[in-house]
C-alpha cells in the first residue's frame, strides 16, 4: 500500500484511515467568535437603552426647572419654556401640567440601540418651590 496519501490520512498498521475531525477547530473558533460578537452587540444595546433613559431624565429635569421658573406667567408660557429645553435635549413633551407653582412634565425620547430597533424612554419630573 504505498502510494500517494490523501490529505488528512493517517497510516495505522499498514492501512490508511482518514482523520474526520480535521478543521473542527476552525468551526469552534468561528462559533466562539460569533457568540462573543452577539454578546457584545447585546451589551451595546442595553447600554444605549440606559443612556437614552438617562437623557430622558435629564431633559425632563431641565424642562421642569425651566418651566417652573415661569409658572407665574401662566401654564402656556411655562410649558412652552419647558418644551424648548426638552427639545434641545432631544426629547418631546408628552404631558405638561401646572399645579399652583409646581410644574410636572412627562417626557419621551426615542432611541435606536441597534439598527432596525427603536425604543422609547419615558421620564417624569416635577419642579416647584420647596415646601416645609
Amino acid at each position: 500500500m504505498s502510494g500517494p496519501k490523501p490529505a488528512g490520512a493517517v497510516v495505522v498498521s499498514g492501512r490508511r484511515r482518514v482523520a474526520r475531525d480535521r478543521g473542527s477547530a476552525s468551526l469552534w473558533l468561528l462559533a466562539v467568535g460569533l457568540t462573543l460578537v452577539m454578546a457584545g452587540m447585546a451589551g451595546a444595546a442595553v447600554g444605549a437603552a440606559r443612556v437614552a433613559k438617562h437623557q430622558a431624565r435629564v431633559a425632563a429635569d431641565f424642562g421642569a426647572l425651566a418651566g417652573a421658573a415661569r409658572t407665574l406667567e401662566g401654564p402656556a408660557v411655562a410649558c412652552a419654556r419647558a418644551a424648548d429645553l426638552v427639545s434641545a435635549n432631544g426629547g418631546r413633551i408628552v404631558d405638561c401640567a401646572v399645579d399652583g407653582l409646581d410644574l410636572q412634565l412627562v417626557v419621551e425620547l426615542t432611541a435606536h440601540p441597534l439598527p432596525g430597533l427603536t425604543r422609547v424612554a419615558r421620564a417624569t419630573a416635577r419642579a416647584g418651590p420647596i415646601r416645609a
